[in-house]
């Protein structure tokens, strides 16, 4: 019996919150799709504000979307020079659940985090969403420091 042959990540699933936690583990991510000429799809969560008044959940929406799709314009162009077939996506929602379900979707062969935060708030928002990213995802998930 041989041992198993690794022939690489055909698609890689990056989650990007603009932080630059974030922007390191894109990097790594961007990285890894040119070696392996691998797909990278980037998703950005916009997480609603609880409870979601209509007015404040709108704002909160469309801010986040120009501010990911500002971030996404030099992704865009690095992924271009670089050969790197690129998919964005913005999604509403909870964090995790959202890059399981995209990760899910796509039929990822690694997801890429970026670490937590060291804020009180954020490190506990984005480690439990980082452990529930771990715990239940389908397919090798990498925390860059």
């Amino acid at each position: 019996m041989g041992s198993p042959v690794f022939v690489g990540f055909q698609s890689i699933l990056v989650a990007f919150d603009a932080s630059t936690h974030a922007e390191h583990a894109l990097n790594v991510a961007l990285s890894m799709a040119g070696d392996m000429k691998a797909k990278l799809f980037v998703v950005s969560v916009i997480r609603p504000p609880e409870p979601a008044e209509s007015a404040e959940f709108n704002a909160v929406l469309e801010d986040g979307r120009e501010r990911y799709e500002r971030s996404f314009i030099p992704l865009r162009e690095i992924a271009r020079q670089k050969g790197i077939e690129l998919e964005t996506d913005i999604v509403v929602g909870h964090p995790a659940e959202q890059i399981l379900h995209m990760a899910d979707t796509i039929q990822a062969s690694l997801i890429v985090l970026g670490k937590r935060s060291h804020t009180i708030l954020h490190r506990w928002m984005l480690g439990s969403n980082s452990e529930r990213v771990l715990k239940y995802a389908h397919c090798p998930v990498m925390i860059v420091h």
